[in-house]
Order: C-alpha cells, then sequence, then structure tokens
C-alpha cells in the first residue's frame, strides 16, 4: 500500500484492520503516530457525540418556540396599536382643526346646492309657522322668525354648514327657485355680500342672529327673495 492510500485509509477509518494497512502502518513510527492521534481524535469525537439527551428537551424545545413566536406577535401587536393610535389622533386633530377653520359661506352655500339637487325639484308649499317651528328648534336664533309668509316655500329642512346646524329652504324668485340657507352667526364664518360660480349667482347678508345667503340662477331672483326676507324676517 502506498503512503497516499494508507493515509486516505486512515483519515477514514483510523481503527482498519486491513492487513495491508496494518502492515503499512508498522513499517515506521511516524505512521503509527499519525494512526494513533487519529484514532484519539476519532474516540474524542464519538465521546461528544454520545450525550444523553434529556427527557423533556423536545417539551422545551417547543416551549422556547412557542415564547418567540408570541414575543413576535407582541412586538408587531404593538406596532399595529401605536399605528391605530397614530391615525386616531391625526384623526381627532384633524377634526378639530377642520371645526376651528374659518368657514366661507358663499362657496360651502353654493357647494349644498349643487349636492342637494333633490331640494330644486321638491314641492311641499310650506307654511310659515312651520318655518318658525324649525327655527325655534335650533335653539340659537333666539325667538327669530317670519312675521308672515315669504312667498312660495318649496322645500324647508336641517341641514349642517360645517357642524353648525342651519335651515334650508327653497323659494319662489322672480321667474326661477332661490335656494335660502338660514345660519346662526358663529365667529368662525366668513361672510362675501356676492359669491357665485359658473351656474349660480349668491349673496350675503346678517339679519339679526342669523347669516342669509341666497342661491339663485339670476341675480333677479336672488334679489327677489331678498327683499322679501328682508320685509318679513325679525
Amino acid at each position: 500500500m502506498d503512503e497516499l492510500k494508507f493515509r486516505r485509509q486512515a483519515y477514514g477509518d483510523p481503527n482498519c484492520q486491513d492487513p495491508d494497512f496494518l502492515s503499512e502502518m508498522h513499517n515506521s513510527v511516524e505512521q503509527e503516530s499519525f494512526v494513533n492521534d487519529l484514532k484519539k481524535l476519532d474516540s474524542k469525537l464519538e465521546r461528544a457525540l454520545n450525550i444523553d439527551v434529556p427527557e423533556d428537551l423536545a417539551a422545551k424545545l417547543l416551549l422556547n418556540q412557542q415564547l418567540h413566536q408570541h414575543q413576535k406577535q407582541r412586538k408587531r401587536s404593538g406596532l399595529t396599536l401605536a399605528l391605530v393610535a397614530s391615525v386616531a389622533f391625526i384623526a381627532g386633530i384633524s377634526f378639530t382643526l377642520l371645526r376651528m377653520a374659518p368657514v366661507d359661506l358663499g362657496q360651502h352655500a353654493l357647494a349644498h346646492v349643487h349636492h342637494e339637487t333633490k331640494a330644486m325639484t321638491a314641492d311641499d308649499n310650506v307654511k310659515f309657522s312651520d318655518v318658525n317651528f324649525q327655527l325655534a328648534s335650533l335653539g340659537t336664533l333666539g325667538d327669530s322668525h317670519f312675521t308672515q309668509q315669504p312667498g312660495k316655500v318649496y322645500y324647508s329642512t336641517f341641514c349642517d354648514f360645517q357642524g353648525v346646524q342651519s335651515l334650508h329652504l327653497v323659494m319662489q324668485g322672480e321667474h326661477s327657485k332661490v335656494t335660502l340657507f338660514i345660519v346662526p352667526v358663529e365667529h368662525r364664518m366668513v361672510l362675501e355680500a356676492a359669491f357665485a360660480d359658473n351656474k349660480y349667482k349668491g349673496n350675503g347678508f346678517v339679519k339679526d342672529n342669523a347669516y342669509m345667503l341666497l342661491v339663485g340662477e339670476t341675480s333677479e331672483d336672488v334679489n327677489f327673495v331678498k327683499k322679501e326676507v328682508q320685509q318679513t324676517f325679525i
């Protein structure tokens, strides 16, 4: 057996009892010492691997795995709760700022008319006494009311002007219908005497404790209803 083959065999199995291997090993002290060193190393590895497994090792490993999973879930839950709390906080701040922000009554009135299209098709022939009852139920206009019928009223309902409960009327103008919003006076409201968009004309004025906002297709109709309101609302 040549030296290369001998060394391969020694590394693979130092305890080999093949006659050729043993013969080559005993040919020199160095080779015998080499094989003995490999035998000692092999014995150490065997002892290191021959360790008794604790009976509860499987249970401990499973518990350890569950603890790691629980910690990961807590971290994810913590992040989720923090995110939800942040969103809620931002939403609360945004709502507060929205309630505190100035309200452009003219633009809000125009948007309201465009949105509430069904109001312009109503034909309920509302009595001014019913309108007065709605005004009184607002609780923010004192004893303001209509002293008589301000022309024909087709529609009357409550509406919201950025958190301020108001009254939404549709009345007969000189030629076509006009929308009237009666909004309780509040410091954050911004009132312009005249406003408009590509479809409607608008006019705003203050009457007692209320902002009066008139929106119609023509200035003639708006002015016609404005005159009636000024004469009948106190």
